[in-house]
């Protein structure tokens, strides 16, 4: 199954569990395919010079009064939520953070090694039954409290690959592996405990991928014998096209839905791929690009009203500030920035919000505590007073800000960075005290494609860009061996070409990253030389 063998892999590939993923794989997969081929044709047809709109065959559902399911106990109350893989020193930090829930993520802050993946299910298990523990190179031992957060899981999207698993001959689906396996191994243990198999669904692009997402869940409640809607799951508005589809896709979920979620970096990347050949699309640099520009604006105001006349939660998005424990200023400045992106959340109708780093979480709490005081959440504010059209959703246009050299630099120096860091198998990078995932990454490589083949940057530019960055790293790394060998430069600037100088779009970074990560570092026992 694996290219290399992995500790843990024999806790997690029983023959139950691969079982149990490989029905999935066989009953879902055609469907799969059969949407992500509608994603490329709903693509091309943008590349062509079409829009986006609301839905004219499902005007009904918008226009109903239907609600979703009212949230578990444990789901009621969401003010905080931290993000971050799935490591094992992580989790404990993260479950300990006095936040309200912790999603442990197999997406964009993951690299996804084998032994990355094998080992984040064995992690799960371990902090469900409460006896994960890690003790540090230096001797320091860490545990989980008397009281953790609430456990939420993102599994892949559905357009990326487990390639380590072959069903029939076929790579099974990330999205469905990753699902399965936590599913299978844990549902129950978590029902037993009084929670239940909570995910966050990532890069949706229509209420058909929620529907499939809704077969998948009935299918797999039935399997192993629990009432249906124990799943619920909070799908995070990371794209454009399904900005248009948000009452229709809480109407497929809406037995087992947990809200939707504010993806703000991936919705900006998202914007960049729809429309990337068209001027009038062109975004300035990325720090420009901040939620209060008019086409963020409306499409974070939109997703409270939604959910809220749904009965659903509406989570706010991801502050990337990292906090600083040995700069002072720098720690302050950024717990400001942090404050203020979560005063004007709450203050909008959000019911919570996420953190990348346990020092975040009492600010960002302080912030929903002054709005929500004693309330869980706030999902009776129904928001009539938002009226937002397509042409709001699609007001690139009046996206202040310039596209500048800093800029470039910028963006060739996160991608290269967060590029070599996700070969090393972290998904999350601290670059210039902003954690960067691959949904950052993609908004810097995206950003260069566009640039470039809209007029405003030449290829020659961009390589002199990434050399200049290159000699800064080397400079601000000092360390020679790492920059020659652990760091991988060389590969790591090929992929970003490969991204963000290519011809023709590629889709996801991640799939040749991916390809990569395989074929030239798993191969060789997962280790650099």
């Amino acid at each position: 199954m694996g290219a290399v063998d992995v500790q843990g892999a024999e806790q997690v590939l029983t023959d139950e569990a691969v079982a149990f993923v490989t029905g999935l794989h066989r009953r879902f997969e055609g469907r799969r395919q059969e949407l992500l081929r509608r994603r490329a044709a709903r693509a091309a047809e943008l590349q062509a010079g079409g829009t986006l709109d609301f839905l004219d065959e499902t005007r009904e559902i918008r226009a109903g009064d239907w609600t979703v399911s009212p949230p578990p106990p444990d789901l009621q109350d969401r003010r905080v939520e931290i993000t971050g893989p799935t490591d094992r020193k992580m989790m404990i930090n993260a479950l300990n953070s006095g936040a309200r829930g912790f999603m442990a993520d197999f997406e964009d802050s993951n690299s996804p090694t084998w032994q990355n993946m094998i080992q984040g299910h064995v992690n799960l298990t371990d902090a469900i039954d409460g006896t994960i523990e890690f003790t540090s190179p230096e001797g320091k031992d860490y545990r989980l409290g008397d009281e953790v957060a609430t456990l939420l899981v993102r599994p892949r999207g559905w357009h990326l690959p487990e390639k380590h698993l072959l069903v029939d001959g076929e790579p099974i689906s990330g999205a469905l592996f990753d699902f399965g396996m936590h599913f299978f191994r844990n549902a129950r243990r978590l029902l037993d405990k009084g929670s239940g198999p909570y995910f966050y669904l990532p890069k949706m692009e229509s209420h058909l991928e929620a529907r499939l997402w809704n077969e998948v869940f009935e299918h797999a409640e039935d399997e192993i014998g629990i009432d249906r809607g124990s799943i619920r799951a909070t799908v995070l508005i990371e794209t454009v096209p399904a900005a248009f589809e948000m009452d229709e896709i809480l109407h497929e979920l809406r037995d087992h839905s947990a809200g939707l979620n504010a993806g703000r970096w991936d919705y900006m990347f998202s914007m960049i791929k729809c429309f990337r050949n068209r001027p009038e699309f062109l975004l300035p640099d990325r720090n420009s690009v901040t939620m209060t520009v008019p086409f963020m604006r409306a499409y974070t105001e939109l997703l409270v009203r939604t959910c809220h006349r749904r009965g659903g939660h509406a989570m706010g998005g991801m502050a990337a500030f990292i906090p600083s424990r040995s700069d002072q200023d720098a720690n302050e400045k950024a717990q400001a920035k942090l404050r203020d992106d979560k005063r004007r959340e709450a203050g909008d109708g959000f019911d919570g919000t996420w953190v990348a780093h346990p020092d975040s979480v009492a600010n960002a709490t302080a912030e929903f505590d002054a709005v929500l005081g004693d309330r869980p959440n706030q999902v009776d504010r129904l928001r009539d007073d938002v009226d937002v059209s397509a042409a709001d959703l699609l007001d690139v246009k009046s996206t202040p800000g310039e596209i500048t050299e800093e800029g470039l630099h910028n963006d060739v120096n996160v991608g290269i960075q967060y590029i070599s860091s996700w070969l090393r198998g972290n998904g999350a990078a601290g670059i210039y005290g902003l954690m960067e995932d691959a949904a950052t990454a993609e908004i810097a490589r995206s950003q260069v494609w566009q640039w470039l083949h809209n007029g405003r940057f030449t290829a020659d530019e961009v390589k002199r860009a990434e050399d200049e960055e290159l000699e800064r790293i080397r400079g601000e790394i000092g360390d020679d061996d790492w920059f020659e060998r652990e760091g991988r430069p060389t590969e790591s600037r090929m992929l970003f070409e490969q991204v963000a100088l290519a011809d023709d779009f590629p889709e996801f970074l991640t799939l040749p990253a991916y390809d990569y990560l395989l074929e030239n570092i798993e191969r060789s026992g997962g280790r650099f030389s």
